[in-house]
């Protein structure tokens, strides 16, 4: 772990966040373990540990940041304000209004983009929103997930450098 990244921040994202039961995820997997983005994200108090421990994870040649749209564009929101960099969210689809555009926001050809997620399962949709950026000519330098489920070695196997703040693999 990188020094801005404690036990204590670790710790507080499980307990807050972590539920037992039985869950289908958004890759249609089963899991008896679930990370809800929603009890850790929306809390001031963790939202801006998180910030700063994904801030002190990102390259200093990252001049943009980006996430996929959904839940992780409250922690882009926070990461924007820590850093003073500017964002950009990447839809799954363009919308057929205003800019019909995928990507949303700042992220122009050029850019040296960091993109974060908050919890990654596959992989799926932050690989999806890496190769959108890439296309739209941005250059992906480091990708941070908040939680790591396994998420991180598809996105490694693709070629992209990642790191995490936690690290929760499924048992088995």
């Amino acid at each position: 772990m990188l020094p801005a990244v404690t036990d204590d921040l670790v710790r507080l994202l499980v307990e807050s966040s972590e539920l037992r039961g039985d869950f289908v995820l958004s890759s249609g997997a089963h899991s008896s373990v679930y990370f809800d983005k929603f009890l850790f994200l929306p809390r001031p108090d963790l939202l801006r540990e998180l910030a700063r421990a994904i801030a002190a994870m990102l390259p200093s040649t990252v001049d943009h940041l980006a996430a996929p749209e959904g839940a992780a564009t409250l922690l882009l929101a926070a990461l924007t304000l820590e850093t003073g960099l500017p964002g950009a969210v990447v839809r799954k689809e363009p919308k057929p209004y205003g800019t019909r555009s995928r990507i949303e926001g700042h992220a122009p050809p050029g850019a040296r983009v960091a993109l974060v997620e908050d919890v990654s399962t596959t992989g799926g949709q932050v690989l999806s929103a890496a190769e959108a950026l890439s296309a739209a000519g941005a250059t992906i330098e480091r990708i941070v997930l908040a939680i790591d489920r396994g998420g991180a070695d598809r996105l490694r196997q693709a070629g992209y450098e990642v790191d995490a703040v936690a690290v929760l693999r499924p048992a088995g």
